[in-house]
């Protein structure tokens, strides 16, 4: 893999809370920008990543949960086509607001539609912190944080501690 690591945005830019735009094909670019993301993953350390948090506004993610790496999902357009109803808590956080985590229930397995980096539709069963990452990169594709999926006392705790940080 040949990408470079791409600077994060910082919360709140309001970038992290826009929908991003559907990837019409495969290009080379798309290709270049997947193998940047995922050199911006590794760096972090995580186990995803999605265009929005380096300010690329288009539907394009990456998911590593493996535990030897280097078996990253590169995805464009993701779209769950099926949920379980089975929910499985971890402790999510972003990049793009360091330091800050919070527990998040999330179904424990998904069923995934995605154009992969030939271009083709592929539909693919992911299960526990596969899932998890897979519907977190979706939530940044549509302009949501992890904090968004908690209780409003919850939610204001974290973004106050955020606030104090900046």
């Amino acid at each position: 893999m040949s990408g470079r690591r791409r600077e994060l945005l910082a919360w709140p830019d309001r970038r992290l809370r826009m929908a991003a735009a559907p990837v019409a094909a495969i290009t080379d670019e798309v290709l270049a920008l997947w193998d940047d993301m995922i050199a911006t993953m590794e760096a972090m350390p995580g186990v995803g990543l999605a265009a929005p948090q380096i300010g690329v506004m288009r539907q394009l993610a990456v998911v590593d949960a493996s535990r030897e790496r280097g078996k990253a999902v590169r995805m464009a357009n993701p779209r769950i086509l099926h949920a379980s109803v089975e929910l499985r808590e971890h402790e999510e956080a972003s990049p793009n607001l360091p330091g800050l985590s919070a527990v998040v229930r999330r179904p424990r397995a998904v069923t995934v539609s995605y154009l992969d980096h030939h271009g083709m539709i592929v539909r693919k069963d992911f299960v526990g912190l596969w899932a998890t990452s897979v519907q977190h990169q979706i939530d940044h594709l549509q302009g949501r944080m992890y904090f968004d999926r908690l209780g409003k006392v919850k939610r204001d705790m974290l973004l106050r501690k955020a606030r104090k940080r900046a």
